[in-house]
């Protein structure tokens, strides 16, 4: 079966734990709740006075830190939550939750591309279930928009062959064939893998990321889904 979004953080999670926490704490300006600076996404105002994503946290000038989520950072534009921390008015885009995942998604898609050139990704279906059977394999990507046979098949080598351990390789499916042919420098990826190494955890750091910055818009999604299918049953009852 393979991982949601959710289920991609979780298990990804301790990837990015694993890295030297900074020491210094920051506010989310949001929730107001002090996070470790992983957690949190770093903004800053522009020389025109839009607030820009600064995800390296380099940006010069006074950073405004948001827990690192789609909803949250929706909510900070919302509330005014940048030129209240700045204490000056600013000027956020209601499109800002859209651009910062578009600039995470592009740092996982680099991210990849960087441990394909480490040579820590292979590709194909063949090579995939070669590296499986090896016991070496520590994630498997799956295109967006690939066979759901494919996968399924792919799995299947993937628990016959670690058995439960499988459940602790995540399943990365956020990029399309293009996205992954662009990052690894192929044509019609649908599968691939990666192998261990310092390149793949970082990948999956990102992923974990990305993921969890999306988790609160996929909950979202689908209670709102939910809520129309009650609404739509609540109006045929009603006929």
């Amino acid at each position: 079966m393979t991982a949601s979004l959710e289920q991609q953080a979780d298990k990804s999670r301790t990837f990015r734990d694993s890295h030297k926490r900074e020491t210094r704490e920051r506010t989310c300006a949001v929730t107001r709740v002090q996070c470790d600076p992983v957690q949190l996404i770093r903004f800053v105002a522009g020389p025109d006075d839009v607030i820009v994503p600064d995800l390296k946290r380099k940006l010069p000038g006074r950073g405004v830190w948001v827990t690192a989520n789609a909803d949250m950072v929706a909510q900070a534009v919302k509330r005014n939550a940048f030129s209240r921390s700045l204490k000056r008015p600013v000027k956020a885009d209601a499109r800002l939750p859209t651009q910062v995942d578009a600039l995470l998604e592009e740092d996982a898609r680099q991210s990849l591309a960087m441990a394909n050139k480490a040579g820590k990704v292979v590709t194909g279906a063949f090579q995939v279930e070669k590296l499986i059977q090896s016991g070496a394999v520590v994630a498997l990507v799956h295109a967006s928009d690939g066979s759901s046979d494919g996968a399924r098949k792919i799995n299947q080598v993937l628990f016959r062959h670690l058995e439960e351990r499988a459940n602790d390789v995540p399943r990365v499916e956020i990029f399309d064939s293009a996205q992954l042919g662009l990052a690894l420098g192929q044509t019609n990826v649908i599968h691939a893998a990666l192998r261990q190494g310092a390149a793949s955890d970082a990948f999956l750091v990102r992923v974990s990321r990305l993921a969890e910055y999306r988790a609160g818009q996929q909950k979202q999604q689908t209670a709102r889904a939910r809520c129309d299918q009650d609404t739509q049953g609540a109006e045929v009852e009603d006929k």
